[in-house]
């Protein structure tokens, strides 16, 4: 959920929350969704505003059933529609069901999850007591052990990490929220079933793409602020950010660490790409002898603890001697 003040205070009546579902062929999973909307225990005003993005399947007729049950139980049903041949995207159909909506507060649920029935109720109440954030939840995942890494990370975050290592899939949404000075937090209940399958909204979004502006976001949130930095892989993952760097952060970086003593013995890696002549070296060393602050570019929770246990070690601070890229 994401506050959206729409105006200095809501006037009595006002919907104060819209419940946004953009919607593309997903009638495997729409009813669903929406009976998890019907069976919200939030007692304010809610309303549900979809927008379906051209689906050639079922899922205008699933829709227009529960606008039915859904106004019977007093919830207000807003629905749009692309009738074209093409469907727009899931960014033009959710932002289309907000511009419809009417809401004070947005509430976001991809049409093929479902929520649990104190969800709007919970977030609500920690968006008033947290106006200027983005409220989020535990979620579990569909299948259950499908990215059970990423879903035991995401769970587990502090409240300091959600800034430092939250990315969530609307990330250009997240980036300018943070840049305005906004907050995140969580709702430690799991609140949400997030389901994953191979037509999942997430797989549309090319690696590219999120690569490119997370990069970005580093550059302009964390780099600009340091003068040097160790990048904390000197393997594939840790070469290619250098690379992907902007030239001035590129000649920030002072060394590659790494555990990998046949990394190590290599003594520098060279960025072959240059025009430079001669090319840059970056000298690679042993985590222990390295210098923070470090830009880490390893995946946790894979080496066993090896990894955690190496970094605890150094008695860091995240967010000031680290950040996780990765």
């Amino acid at each position: 959920m994401a506050e959206a003040e729409r105006a200095a205070g809501s006037p009595p009546g006002a919907v104060q929350v819209s419940v946004i579902v953009p919607v593309h062929n997903s009638e495997c999973w729409l009813d669903e969704c929406l009976k998890s909307v019907w069976e919200q225990d939030f007692k304010q005003t809610m309303e549900l505003s979809i927008f379906n993005d051209a689906s050639k399947d079922g899922s205008a007729e699933i829709i227009a059933k529960w606008k039915v049950k859904l106004e019977d139980a007093g919830v207000p049903v807003v629905v749009g529609s692309n009738d074209s041949a093409q469907p727009r995207g899931v960014g033009f159909a959710k932002n289309q069901a907000i511009i419809q909506s009417s809401g004070t507060y947005l509430c976001f649920l991809d049409s093929d999850d479902v929520m649990m029935p104190q969800r709007v109720r919970l977030q609500h109440e920690a968006a008033i007591q947290h106006p200027n954030s983005i409220i989020g939840c535990q979620v579990r995942r569909e299948p259950p052990e499908s990215t059970a890494r990423y879903t035991r990370w995401i769970n587990n975050l502090t409240e300091e990490q959600l800034l430092t290592q939250g990315v969530p899939e609307d990330l250009l949404f997240f980036y300018k929220h943070l840049q305005k000075g906004g907050g995140v937090l969580r709702v430690n209940r799991c609140l949400l079933l997030y389901r994953y399958h191979p037509q999942a909204a997430t797989h549309s979004v090319h690696e590219e793409t999120i690569w490119n502006h997370r990069v970005k976001f580093l550059e302009d949130r964390v780099l600009s602020t340091w003068t040097s930095f160790t990048i904390w892989n000197a393997g594939k993952q840790g070469k290619k950010l250098y690379r992907s760097l902007s030239p001035a952060n590129r000649k920030k970086v002072t060394a590659f660490c790494d555990v990998d003593e046949k990394k190590i013995a290599k003594g520098f890696y060279t960025f072959e790409e240059s025009e430079e002549r001669p090319k840059p070296k970056i000298p690679i060393c042993h985590f222990r002898e390295a210098t923070p602050p470090f830009i880490i570019c390893v995946k946790q929770d894979l080496t066993g603890g090896a990894f955690e246990t190496n970094l605890s070690m150094l008695n860091l601070k995240e967010g000031r001697d680290y950040y996780h890229f990765n």
